[in-house]
């Protein structure tokens, strides 16, 4: 239940554009230790912050020489209401800009910021923000949920080095699966437990006693997106499992099999193989390649071959519900009856179990 009330609040994000999860500072640090080596002489961009309460700024503007940074930057959007953005009420959008410490104590000290107007709201679209960001080598921040799409199209329009934040369901956007296949962007390190805790004031927290933190609220499934090369993505996936027809099942509708987890991908097989998207953690381009994704549409370079004439699920006492998800996912074919809901079709020949999206895999020859 709490895991549903958590999916609720990110929906409601999308929809009322409500996307201020602050990250905490423990967060970034965990995260950006890992590269070090690319922020060396490099300009960065904190695009989606107010920096008077980003963690972000706090981060890079107390490790400027740590870092070896060149610059420092950081735009705040326009408070035009309460909820819209920031929980400190600007009437004016601003940006700040920090070139590092001036007086030798090595903290960035108010007078040693510059802080600057900006003539629109502080949209990371407007033309004046867009400059700041030709500016930049490297962008880190957590845009709003609601406009990832968007925002790493902006990205990629201007050919940015990034680590954001984001959640895994984007992995199955077309625009974000395609920058996925052809390895222009991949997942970072983490959020301990596939979890990450932000500072938010506007939903209710439904994480558990043990997970609870006040004034905060826990979303599952979030990551880091990066374009940045790092160790992790070279690393095989140690693969120790034998394939049997049994255990690994073909899909009905695609030239595939089933590996329900990802540290039981078969050692033998070299066909496809269908995996759950939480596979991307463990993803190295050396080992596999990335074919496709189940969704029945040809922009995910997997069309099923077969779509399901008449499909109907079936709840686990008999009465029927509804067959709308057995034209779009991938699908096992049973002779017997299953547990729990499944499907039947006019051109199945058996019962139907419709399974979450999988990414569609093959191992590399090596």
């Amino acid at each position: 239940m709490a895991q549903k009330r958590q999916n609720v609040n990110l929906t409601l994000a999308k929809t009322n554009k409500k996307d201020e999860f602050y990250t905490q500072l423990s967060d970034i640090e965990k995260e950006l230790r890992h590269y070090k080596n690319h922020f060396k002489n490099k300009v960065v961009l904190c695009n989606c912050d107010d920096p008077r309460v980003s963690n972000f700024f706090h981060f890079f503007s107390y490790n400027f020489e740590k870092l070896g940074l060149k610059k420092l930057i950081a735009t705040c959007y326009k408070s035009q209401d309460a909820d819209l953005f920031s929980t400190n009420n600007s009437e004016r959008a601003i940006y700040l800009e920090y070139n590092g410490d001036k007086n030798g104590d090595n903290i960035p000290n108010p007078e040693e910021i510059g802080i600057k107007h900006l003539k629109g709201d502080g949209d990371f679209r407007s033309k004046e923000c867009i400059e700041l960001l030709k500016q930049a080598d490297i962008v880190v921040t957590n845009p709003p949920f609601s406009l990832f799409r968007e925002y790493v199209a902006q990205l990629v329009e201007h050919n940015k080095k990034f680590v954001i934040v984001g959640h895994q369901n984007a992995t199955k956007y077309k625009e974000i699966f395609k920058l996925i296949k052809d390895n222009k962007l991949w997942l970072g390190f983490g959020f301990t437990g596939g979890a990450g805790h932000f500072i938010n004031t506007q939903y209710e927290d439904y994480a558990t006693a043990g997970d609870h933190k006040e004034g905060m609220i826990r979303v599952s499934g979030v990551h880091w997106f990066t374009n940045l090369d790092i160790n992790k993505r070279h690393e095989d996936l140690i693969l120790f499992k034998k394939y049997s027809p049994e255990e690994y099942p073909t899909y009905d509708n695609y030239d595939a099999i089933e590996v329900s987890k990802t540290n039981e991908i078969p050692v033998d097989f070299d066909g496809v193989m269908g995996v759950p998207i939480t596979f991307l953690d463990k993803y190295n381009p050396d080992q596999f390649d990335i074919v496709g994704m189940t969704s029945g549409r040809d922009e995910f370079e997997a069309t099923p071959s077969k779509k399901y004439i008449n499909p109907k699920q079936i709840n686990e006492d008999g009465t029927i519900i509804n067959g709308s998800k057995a034209n779009t996912s991938s699908t096992i074919l049973y002779k017997t009856k299953p547990e729990g809901v499944y499907y039947t079709a006019d051109n199945a020949d058996g019962f139907l179990k419709v399974l979450y999206t999988r990414f569609l895999i093959k191992k590399k020859k090596k």
